[in-house]
């Protein structure tokens, strides 16, 4: 809609810019803090012990539910600064979209309804569903990112299947480490194995990734190489060897932190892959998509009073509800 030299700039940052960084800051936001929730539902469906179990969805019960506001604040902000990607991305990828509101729905619901009834087979039902929604929920989220990136015509592609498969990966390795602060006497040997062969699965997948990209798809193989991904990549691999050293050794919240500097660098990677383009199916760029200067800087002051607010409101969630659950406490 305009020329990015003519683009509003506040103290010299172009808020064209500014937003399309807050935008994927707010999907690693969610993929990171939902992200973890959805690799202790998977995690559910590995153990037998219904203590344990128990206690997962201790861990989950008060926190699932507010990190999905990430997940809001990213659809409103692409509507609100780039409604032409918002209008091509949920038309080009309609059942896609359909079928993760429906995993992350079931995801939703099945605990609930998993604690109405004190039958095994119920409870077993609704389990499984569970993990069911917590696998698809990050497997679908993974091809949409994939697709989007790689200007996919279709619902299914390879780089799609991949990275939906990393993304599953990589919240079942934040899922760990999350679920080691949360239990009061760490990990067990099964959980702690569980996280480490998610962690190289994941750097495995990665590779994978990163390699399709550049043997495969035409152009990315110039942006590859520049110093930023090749960073980026570097910082993955490094941060993926310091989590499997802080989980053999017990200390979960750097664990945690090593999957968050993953989850960020994935999505950084994708952000960077993507720029300056923002739509590569029809070579949409941002300047292009962005709404009109006016609009930009409206949302811009609307950005900077609402974003620190969300931000308090989860530090003081996670601070409340921190430290070790116990399996009483229930969903």
């Amino acid at each position: 809609m305009m020329p990015l030299a003519s683009a509003p700039q506040w103290f010299g940052v172009p808020l064209i810019e500014l937003w399309y960084v807050a935008l994927f800051l707010t999907l690693a936001m969610f993929l990171w803090l939902d992200g973890a929730n959805f690799g202790i539902g998977l995690l559910f469906g590995l153990v037998s012990d219904e203590e344990t179990k128990e206690t997962m969805l201790a861990a989950i019960s008060p926190l699932w539910d507010g990190a999905e506001v990430w997940l809001i604040v990213f659809g409103g902000a692409l509507f609100a600064v780039f409604p032409d990607v918002y209008a091509k991305l949920f038309s080009g990828y309609y059942l896609l979209m359909f079928a993760i509101l429906g995993a992350l729905i079931l995801r939703g619901i099945s605990p609930e309804f998993r604690e109405q009834r004190h039958d095994p087979a119920w409870q077993r039902l609704w389990g499984r569903l569970f993990v069911f929604g917590s696998v698809a929920a990050p497997f679908l989220l993974g091809m949409f990112a994939a697709n989007w990136l790689v200007a996919a015509p279709g619902l299914v592609s390879i780089p799609g299947i991949v990275v939906g498969l990393a993304l599953v990966a990589l919240t079942t390795v934040e899922g760990a480490a999350f679920l080691g602060m949360k239990m009061r006497d760490g990990l067990n040997r099964r959980l702690e194995n569980l996280g480490s062969v998610a962690q190289v699965g994941y750097l495995v997948l990665a590779v994978a990734t990163v390699a399709y990209l550049f043997l495969v798809v035409e152009g990315m193989a110039a942006k590859i190489v520049n110093p930023l991904p090749i960073a980026l990549v570097l910082v993955t691999a490094v941060f993926g060897l310091g989590y499997l050293w802080a989980l053999r050794i017990g200390r979960y919240l750097y664990a945690f932190v090593a999957s968050a500097v993953q989850t960020f660098g994935l999505v950084a990677l994708v952000a960077t892959l993507l720029y300056p383009t923002i739509y590569p199916l029809e070579g949409l760029t941002v300047a292009e998509a962005a709404v009109s200067a006016l609009q930009l800087e409206v949302m811009t002051v609307v950005l900077l009073v609402f974003l620190p607010l969300v931000l308090v409101y989860f530090a003081v969630l996670y601070s409340a509800f921190s430290g070790p659950v116990e399996p009483a406490e229930g969903y």
